[in-house]
C-alpha cells in the first residue's frame, strides 16, 4: 500500500481513499478498515446479506453456535466507544462473541491517557498492540478515518471499523438497515423509500442514502423540518448516481406512496452542545411523528424502520400491535448478524462458515 500523508488523503474524495482501506492492492473492494457507506457494492451487500442469514441459521442449534465459536478464538477485538451507545455497542459486542472472539473495550476516554493530552493517534497504535480489531465510536467527524490512517502507517495493523463517526457515517447501521430492507420487501430495486425527522444531523440517512448507489429504480423521500433537511453533499451525491429523491414537510401524505419509512429522532443534544436551550419542539415535532392511524395507510408489502433510540417520533402504541410491518425491533437484531458477517468476511473465515452444513 503506498504511504501517503494525512493532508494528502484527506485532501482525496471518497472514491479516491478507499483503495487505501482494502487489504492489498490486488483485492481493493474488499474491506480491511470500515468507514464509509460508498465502500459497498452490490455484489458485497448481496454476499453480506447471504452470509448473516447463514450465521443465524447456524446459530439457531447448539452444533452450530458451537462451530461459530471456533471460527475466531485467538482474535481480539477492541471496542472504543468515546460516545454515548447502548444498540450498537451491544451489538458490535454480541456479534463478537457470536464468533468466538476475546472482547475488551474502552467507554470513558477520561480513564485513557488522552485525559493526560496523549493524541489519539498515538492512544490507536498503543490499542493495536493488545488487540486485532478496532471498532470505534467518536463524536468528532473524522475521528475513525484518522485512526484507521494511523494504523496504515503503523508498523502493526489492524482494522478499524467505524461505529459511528461525528455528524457524518455510521456504516455498519445502513448495513443492518439494507439487510432489514430487503428481509422486509424482498428486493429493494424499484422501491419508494422515505426518511423522516432529523436528515442534517442523523448519520444514518446519510449512509443509507450513500447504499442506494447499489440499487436500481429507487426512490426516495426527505421528509423533515426546514432546518433539518438532507445535506447538499447527498443531495449533489444523488444526482451524479442518477437516484431520483424529493424534499417533503408533510409525512402523512406520503404514507401511502412508499414502501419502506424510515423514521429517525430529532436529535437534540448536537444543539444542546453547541449551547441553544433546547425544549418543546426542539426535541420533538409533531409534524413528524409516525400515528397509529398512519398504520392502517400503509402499503401491506411494506416496512416501518428505525435505527433507534426512538423517543417519542413514533406512536408507543406501536410496540405492542403485532405486525409484520413494523420492523424496527427486528431491525436492532439483525444489526448483530450482519456486524459478524462484516467480521467474518475481514477475518476470510466466511467461506467457512457457508460450507458449514451443522
Amino acid at each position: 500500500m503506498r504511504r501517503i500523508t494525512w493532508a494528502e488523503y484527506t485532501a482525496l474524495d471518497v472514491a479516491q481513499r478507499i483503495p487505501f482501506l482494502a487489504k492489498d492492492a490486488a483485492a481493493e473492494h474488499e474491506p480491511f478498515h470500515v468507514l464509509y457507506a460508498q465502500q459497498f457494492t452490490r455484489q458485497m451487500l448481496d454476499e453480506l446479506c447471504a452470509l448473516a442469514d447463514h450465521i443465524r441459521r447456524l446459530h439457531k442449534t447448539p452444533e452450530g453456535a458451537a462451530f461459530l465459536q471456533t471460527l475466531l478464538p485467538n482474535r481480539a477485538a477492541l471496542n472504543l466507544f468515546a460516545q454515548p451507545s447502548t444498540r450498537t455497542f451491544m451489538s458490535f459486542q454480541a456479534a463478537e462473541m457470536r464468533l468466538g472472539m476475546q472482547i475488551t473495550d474502552i467507554r470513558d476516554m477520561a480513564t485513557s491517557s488522552q485525559a493526560k493530552g496523549e493524541s489519539l493517534q498515538n492512544s490507536v497504535r498503543t490499542f493495536s498492540s493488545y488487540v486485532d480489531l478496532m471498532v470505534m465510536r467518536h463524536p468528532d467527524r473524522g475521528a475513525a478515518e484518522l485512526a484507521a490512517y494511523e494504523m496504515n502507517m503503523a508498523e502493526r495493523r489492524i482494522p478499524v471499523i467505524n461505529g459511528g463517526s461525528g455528524q457524518d457515517q455510521h456504516p455498519t447501521q445502513a448495513l443492518l438497515d439494507i439487510y432489514t430492507l430487503q428481509k422486509a420487501l424482498d428486493e429493494i430495486d424499484g422501491k419508494k423509500i422515505a426518511m423522516v425527522g432529523d436528515l442534517l444531523r442523523g448519520r444514518t440517512v446519510r449512509s443509507l442514502s450513500y447504499l442506494m448507489k447499489n440499487y436500481k429504480g429507487v426512490e426516495l423521500f426527505y421528509v423533515a423540518p426546514d432546518r433539518l433537511r438532507i445535506g447538499d453533499d447527498i443531495k449533489a451525491f444523488l444526482k451524479r448516481q442518477h437516484i431520483r429523491y424529493s424534499e417533503l414537510d408533510n409525512l402523512e401524505e406520503i404514507v401511502p406512496v412508499v414502501d419502506a419509512i424510515y423514521m429517525t429522532r430529532i436529535q437534540w443534544e448536537w444543539d444542546k452542545a453547541a449551547g441553544a436551550t433546547v425544549g418543546g419542539e426542539g426535541q420533538y415535532d409533531p409534524r413528524f411523528v409516525f400515528r397509529r392511524e398512519y398504520l392502517d395507510r400503509m402499503k401491506k408489502k411494506s416496512c416501518l424502520m428505525h435505527p433507534l433510540p426512538k423517543i417519542n417520533e413514533i406512536d408507543p402504541e406501536l410496540d405492542y400491535i403485532e405486525d409484520p410491518r413494523i420492523v424496527y425491533w427486528r431491525q436492532e437484531r439483525n444489526g448483530m448478524w450482519i456486524r459478524a458477517a462484516l467480521i467474518a468476511r475481514i477475518f476470510d473465515v466466511d467461506k467457512k462458515i457457508f460450507s458449514c452444513r451443522t
